[in-house]
This record gives C-alpha cells, sequence and structure tokens, in this order.
C-alpha cells in the first residue's frame, strides 16, 4: 500500500516535469512506467526502515486513504445497494467451487454481476474502431450518471473513467472509495474544478479525442456546464446541504 502511494505521488510530478508528449504518454498509457517505478519503491522500503516511512507524512496519507475507503464503501452499501448505479449482488449458501489455479477450489456465498470492461477501455475502443459518434453518447451517459448520483447525496471526489464500468448500457460504479455526502466536501472539489481548462484530458482521453477538437470540446463545455455547484445542488437532497 505505502509503495503505491508513492509511486501515485511520484508519477503525478513526473507528468508535470516531462515535456509535451511524454507527460501525456505517462498519463493515458502509464502501465509500463509503473510496473517500473514500483520495483523501485519496493526495493527502497525494503532497503530503507519501516520508521523512515511511517514516521513521514505519507502514515497520515495511509491513514486518509483507508478512512475515506471504509467510509465510501459503507455508502455504496447504504444508498446504492439495490440500484442500476452499482452491480448488482446475489447471495446464496456456501458453495464450494473449483477454480484454475492453487488450491483448486474456494467457497463462495456471493456472486456479482459481470462488468464488461472499465469505462475507459470502452472510450479507447470506441475511439480505435472510429466510433465517435457512439463514444459522444456514452460519454453524455456518464455525466446522467454522475447525476443520479449526486440525486441521492452521493459525490464521487474521483470521478474517473477508469473507476466506472459498463453492463450493457448502463455504467456503473467499481471504485466507492471516493464517495462522500458531506456537502462541505463537494463544494471544495466543485471550487478546483473551476480551474480545470480541458476535463476530457484530466480524464485520460487526450490522446484518443486528439484527432477530434470538435468532439473534446464539446465534452468539455457540458461537462463545465453540469459538473459545477448550481447543477449540483440543484441534483443533491434538499435534507443533505446545511441551510443557507
Amino acid at each position: 500500500m505505502v509503495a503505491l502511494i508513492v509511486l501515485w505521488r511520484v508519477l503525478r510530478k513526473l507528468e508535470a516535469l516531462l515535456p509535451g508528449s511524454w507527460g501525456k504518454r505517462l498519463r493515458d498509457r502509464p502501465s509500463r512506467q509503473i510496473r517500473f517505478l514500483r520495483v523501485l519503491v519496493q526495493g527502497a522500503i525494503l532497503v530503507f526502515p519501516r520508521t523512515f516511512w511511517y514516521s513521514s507524512h505519507i502514515r497520515d496519507m495511509l491513514r486518509l486513504y483507508h478512512r475515506r475507503s471504509v467510509r465510501g464503501e459503507k455508502l455504496a452499501q447504504s444508498r446504492l445497494g439495490g440500484s442500476h448505479l452499482v452491480p448488482e449482488r446475489i447471495t446464496f449458501p456456501p458453495t464450494r467451487v473449483s477454480i484454475g489455479g492453487w488450491p483448486g477450489w474456494l467457497v463462495v456465498s456471493e456472486a456479482a454481476e459481470r462488468v464488461e470492461c472499465t469505462l475507459f477501455e470502452r472510450m479507447i475502443e470506441l475511439a480505435r474502431e472510429d466510433h465517435f459518434e457512439e463514444l459522444e453518447e456514452w460519454l453524455d451517459r456518464f455525466l446522467r450518471t454522475r447525476q443520479n448520483g449526486w440525486s441521492l447525496g452521493l459525490f464521487s471526489t474521483d470521478a474517473h473513467l477508469k473507476n466506472f464500468g459498463v453492463i450493457g448500457t448502463r455504467i456503473v460504479l467499481l471504485d466507492s472509495g471516493g464517495l462522500t455526502n458531506r456537502w462541505s466536501e463537494v463544494e471544495g472539489i466543485l471550487d478546483k474544478e473551476e480551474a480545470i481548462a480541458q476535463p476530457h484530458a484530466r480524464l485520460g482521453l487526450g490522446r484518443a479525442l486528439a484527432g477530434h477538437p470538435e468532439i473534446a470540446c464539446r465534452f468539455d463545455q457540458r461537462w463545465k456546464a453540469t459538473v459545477n455547484r448550481g447543477v449540483v445542488g440543484r441534483c443533491w437532497p434538499i435534507e443533505g446541504k446545511p441551510e443557507s
């Protein structure tokens, strides 16, 4: 876990320092760099004493990450369970099933609806196949899905396309760690959103839409017209907001 947090901080700094296409490549296709940096970070963690890592601000980041993860999971269970915004889950008596790896079997008592792919993967696939009209429809659907969450008093503070999945024509939340129901936190995130000039690039679609600036421009306009304090506030339940 420490390695992942350190790695994320390193990637964010490298993205800002690297020139032009290198920074975009690191943001849009980071898997190879992540594997390399992960090895370096894990090696450093083994070399330096554990007290070095946990005596620094990384310990505070771990605690914050854990608190948000637990709170987000509880919010998803209490407010999204049974809705179309998350994969459906069913429970049944403990059953032994065979698996391909060791130990060859597992006892399970729950199954989740199968997710076809992440929303980010669907966007990249559609761009690769030159289906940009359908890609734009999915982006509009993504904005509508977010509004459905707001109407339940939930806001994702980390609404990256990789945190959402595709099931048929539905978009579902995969990672509940960034969920919050606190209006004060929502306002803080929305204030930061105002400074983002190109939301499509922040979502990792800069390279996919590089040849179609008109689509990128339309989406950025719709995003800014939707993800703002006015629209979120109108969707948000009245009982969830402090009195003005």
